[in-house]
């Protein structure tokens, strides 16, 4: 009686393996190498190195990368240099500070920001991503 009660709450409050997760990389951390994500990823730290994501990617106002990025959507609030390449949306926020090379479907950038780039926009600007971003969705 009670023993069924329980199982079924522990089953409902289970943790979700959906695209819904968030990896992150918090303030104070460093990693020089590669990250591979299937899911979102958030960087508060700093990343030497190359980031793929078959999802979004978010660079917090703490956050620096300086390497190459391949993402299906990006937010950069804090530093960037280096290569980046998203198939869709990249929103650049006011205190961001971007460096290298841009390729992206539509860009949205605020005032404020330092946006020091080469940019190629549209569908065939991020096609060289395409494969790539297709390796990390069938790894997982």
């Amino acid at each position: 009686m009670f023993g069924s009660k329980k199982e079924n709450t522990l089953k409902s409050n289970s943790i979700p393996t959906s695209s819904n997760t968030l990896n992150s990389l918090v303030q104070g951390t460093s990693i020089s190498g590669d990250i591979v994500a299937d899911s979102d990823i958030r960087i508060d730290g700093d990343l030497k190195g190359t980031l793929e994501c078959a999802a979004k990617v978010v660079i917090g106002p703490t956050g620096s990368i300086e390497g190459e990025i391949r993402c299906q959507n990006a937010v950069i609030e804090g530093r960037f240099k280096g290569d980046i390449f998203v198939d869709q949306l990249l929103q650049v926020k006011e205190k961001a500070e971007i460096n290298g090379n841009i390729s992206t479907g539509k860009i949205l950038v605020q005032a404020g920001a330092t946006f020091n780039v080469s940019c190629k926009m549209g569908s065939k600007a991020t096609r060289t991503s395409d494969k790539k971003i297709a390796d990390v969705q069938s790894v997982s």
